[in-house]
């Protein structure tokens, strides 16, 4: 279970440091600083969000609804969605996943859906938050530097691999996704990460970030559809 966290600043995405002596962001930083949490603590914080995940789903599964893409690869048209006005996004919410309560969420996200695998082994999240405006000249660089700190917060003692860094649109606004392949640094499963980030306008940016553990190829398409559907609103 989670403890209580102070909320971090409300202008700054999710930028988890990796030791206690680190936990103010560079200034450089537009996310919000995800739950300071000390080095031995966050495997148990990891565990927490994949029981959770288990617990909210409570035994339904992930259907793999990227089977039904259209074959310019789009998400599928007329899934539910889940519209984030505090983030100014929406994104799909496939069959078999759930809504989060959002009293529930740490403070650096604004909406959250889960899902358990099928067989009941491992789960998948997605997040979605608000943070200050940038330049679509900073995009790729806090992408990835996001992209990498969550990684590093949710697997302390593992690593990541950069499998896919490039500059996309949601909305016909420019962003920047990045995905990673993380492990536990014990032998476990691979997990899969994707972090899309959005210069939403001159107000505001907002961002998705995706994590499935285990991730086989099913689990990563999924997980990256619901980011493909976003939309600014």
């Amino acid at each position: 279970m989670l403890k209580t966290m102070t909320p971090p600043p409300a202008d700054q995405p999710p930028h988890p440091s990796s030791s206690p002596a680190d936990l103010s962001p560079p200034l450089t930083s537009p996310l919000p600083q995800l739950p300071p949490a000390r080095p031995r603590n966050r495997r148990a914080v990891a565990a927490g969000i994949i029981a959770a995940v288990v617990l909210l789903i409570a035994g339904g599964t992930a259907t793999a609804w990227w089977l039904t893409r259209g074959e310019d690869g789009s998400p599928p048209a007329g899934l539910p969605r889940v519209t984030d006005k505090a983030a100014g996004l929406s994104y799909a919410l496939p069959e078999g996943w759930k809504e989060g309560k959002r009293e529930r969420l740490i403070a650096a996200f604004t909406s959250s859906i889960t899902a358990r695998h099928a067989g009941g082994k491992g789960g998948s999240m997605v997040a979605a938050g608000r943070a200050r405006s940038m330049p679509k000249s900073a995009l790729k660089r806090q992408a990835e530097f996001a992209a990498r700190s969550n990684a590093e917060f949710f697997y302390p003692d593992g690593g990541s691999t950069v499998e896919e860094s490039r500059a996309t649109t949601v909305s016909g606004r420019p962003a920047h996704t990045v995905a990673l392949k993380v492990n536990d640094g014990n032998g476990g499963a691979t997990g899969h990460l994707r972090l899309t980030l959005i210069a939403a306008d001159d107000s505001h940016s907002s961002f998705l970030l995706g994590l499935a553990q285990p991730a086989g190829e099913a689990e990563r398409q999924e997980l990256d559809g619901v980011l493909e559907s976003a939309s600014l609103r």
